[in-house]
């Protein structure tokens, strides 16, 4: 029968708000099956956080506190960071996000921050865009200079604003495709377009996304004769 030790020491424990670490620490583990291995866990870097984001050559990255902006051939993005996070670059211009804190807050934010960051400079240089794609009779879709137009079965047409920095293109007047350079903005009207009319599990009727795979309910069955 395995005989497993383990000591937990908790240091200078305090909370997010007065900015106090918490320090934990597993000693080793032994068992008599396997002899004595020693365990130790220790709370690493993440691993999206401590890669360092690459930057174009077409994107200009201007680094003021714990402000950050970049500017590329399709926009500008900005974004504040909070204090738990601080930014760098190294001697090959990318940007590096580290951790300015040792807390939970701060240890949570590093992979976080670092996605964004890396979707900022993406946004400005590629972009980003999100397909949908109508399911049902006479639904359609039109675009205006300034809104979309939906015709989803409703007694009326559903007019859309369409957001600053947002640009949108109808296909075969069933294909919508939205796109932009800001992947937070791009997915939140994509997911407006979809709430007009979510896809039904019977028939698959409405708006969906175009890898988006409905689970199809079977109907009532009729009476047997």
């Amino acid at each position: 029968m395995a005989a497993i030790s383990c000591a937990l020491s908790l240091s200078g424990l305090r909370s997010n708000f007065s900015g106090e670490t918490l320090g934990t620490s597993i000693c080793s583990s032994s068992s008599s099956a396997s002899g004595n291995l020693p365990l130790r866990v220790i709370c690493k870097e993440s691993r999206i956080g401590k890669r360092p984001v690459e930057v174009p050559k077409s994107v200009n990255v201007v680094l003021q506190g714990p402000n950050l902006s970049v500017k590329g051939p399709l926009g500008e993005l900005t974004r504040y960071y909070p204090r738990e996070v601080s930014l760098t670059r190294d001697e090959s211009g990318r940007i590096v996000v580290t951790r300015a804190l040792e807390t939970r807050r701060a240890r949570q934010m590093h992979g976080l921050f670092r996605t964004l960051t890396d979707n900022m400079v993406v946004g400005v240089s590629q972009g980003f865009e999100k397909k949908l794609q109508m399911v049902g009779v006479g639904y359609r879709a039109t675009v205006e200079p300034t809104e979309i137009i939906l015709n989803v079965g409703f007694s009326h047409p559903v007019k859309i604003k369409i957001p600053d920095g947002i640009s949108v293109k109808v296909e075969e007047n069933t294909r919508i495709t939205v796109s932009g350079r800001d992947k937070c903005a791009v997915g939140q009207f994509a997911a407006i377009i979809r709430s007009w009319r979510p896809p039904e599990p019977y028939k698959g009727k409405g708006i969906k996304y175009a890898d988006e795979v409905i689970r199809r309910k079977e109907g009532k069955a009729g009476k047997k004769k």
